[in-house]
């Protein structure tokens, strides 16, 4: 039954990605091998031949031979004509004859997924060649610096401490920054490929993820200069901050499912009045005639390797400092360290308390500790929008950056009580 089962499998893979072959080139009048006869039928050799009883895996390789020498004349052949030169008609029929193979010997959903992929990619190639006339060399550049700091830096890296000030391990510092830099990455890579142009609403919600300060001075500037669309951009501002507190509750939950949970509910509802208040400001700005959306500056290289080696600097100063001031101050130490970081960059912070910088804090003093960081860094956003916006169209916005600080506070001074 298994044999007849994976017959089936093998056929019904072949016929789908022979229809999709066949659609992708009806317009084509020149004669391609393949389709949706032919990989059907590959499929089924290569199955039967990986199949036979013999156990060795000879006559499947003298079929792939042949099949490659094939290929290898239609090739040739096509090198002596004027018409598209390339292989991936030749790799399409080689993957066609080793479905049947991957099918008889690992789990169907390789195969599936193999065949899902290949019609993608088939199907796909406008959209790809117009992906990679818009990619530049820059962001290839970025793109292997991710790798680098992923696949190369993270394995090579000890998990066990090396030195007594802090319990963390350089494994756990890199971890850190690795969580920082994929959020990081994601959303520029969305503001700069995906979302809309002159949709700067979709900027400040990405630049939330990204960095909500430093869309804050994007989009301050931006009404310095007097955007068109106040308004909207005013909304922007205080979209960015709103999506600041849902960003490092999920940071935070990778690290301290535990700790996530208890700050959810407080910075959920503060990034629902954020959000609340910048669809008023947004749909106020909708109703102006003369508003015209215009796209803000472009993010920023967010995986600068010297960036990356000062946020591990920061995060491992920030681990001791913060174990420090737990020992030596108690928790109310923890509070005023918060209140001063939140002035920079606040992850650095966060993330010290969720991988456990300061042993023996309890969870609840920690969620305070972050609300305080939170608001702090509020009230240095709002002193950005005056500066570089200006009191005619920066007061509202820092204003409503304030409340939002405050309205922080409140919520840690109400949890503080029911500790």
């Amino acid at each position: 039954m298994k044999l007849v089962a994976d017959l089936l499998v093998t056929l019904g893979l072949g016929f789908f990605f022979g229809l999709a072959f066949e659609e992708f080139h009806h317009d084509d009048t020149r004669t391609r091998p393949g389709g949706i006869r032919t990989f059907p039928l590959l499929a089924l050799c290569g199955a039967l031949l990986f199949w036979l009883p013999s156990g060795s895996p000879l006559p499947f390789c003298v079929g792939l031979l042949v099949l490659g020498g094939w290929l290898a004349l239609f090739y040739a052949a096509r090198l002596q004509g004027d018409g598209d030169n390339g292989i991936v008609v030749l790799v399409c029929n080689l993957l066609a004859y080793l479905l049947g193979a991957v099918v008889m010997a690992g789990p169907r959903w390789v195969a599936v997924g193999g065949t899902v992929g290949a019609v993608l990619l088939l199907t796909g190639r406008d959209r790809l060649h117009a992906l990679a006339r818009r990619v530049g060399l820059d962001e290839i550049v970025t793109a292997g610096k991710f790798l680098i700091l992923t696949g190369l830096v993270m394995p090579l890296l000890p998990d066990t401490p090396v030195t007594r000030l802090t319990h963390l391990t350089p494994h756990q510092v890199w971890l850190a920054v690795l969580a920082i830099c994929t959020v990081s990455y994601a959303s520029y890579l969305l503001q700069r490929y995906v979302a809309p142009k002159g949709t700067g609403v979709w900027v400040a919600l990405l630049g939330g993820l990204y960095s909500s300060t430093a869309t804050t001075i994007v989009l301050a500037r931006r009404l310095g200069d007097a955007a068109p669309d106040p308004y909207q951009t005013q909304a922007g501002i205080v979209l960015a901050t709103a999506i600041m507190y849902l960003r490092l509750t999920a940071i935070v939950g990778v690290f301290d499912w535990s700790l996530a949970l208890h700050l959810a509910p407080p910075a959920i509802g503060l990034a629902a009045c954020g959000g609340l208040i910048a669809a008023i400001l947004y749909r106020r700005g909708a109703r102006a005639p003369a508003a015209v959306q215009t796209a803000p500056q472009g993010p920023s290289n967010p995986l600068e390797l010297t960036t990356a080696l000062v946020f591990a600097a920061l995060f491992v100063v920030i681990s001791v400092a913060t174990g420090w001031a737990r020992d030596r101050f108690g928790v109310a130490g923890l509070y005023a360290l918060a209140a001063v970081v939140g002035v920079s960059d606040i992850d650095p912070f966060v993330l010290s308390l969720a991988e456990g910088g300061a042993p023996g804090t309890p969870v609840a003093a920690a969620v305070l500790a972050i609300l305080i960081a939170a608001s702090s860094n509020n009230v240095l956003k709002a002193a950005y929008t005056l500066g570089f916006a200006g009191r005619r169209h920066g007061a509202l916005p820092a204003g409503i950056l304030v409340l939002l600080a405050m309205a922080g506070l409140g919520v840690t001074a109400m949890l503080g009580g029911w500790i």
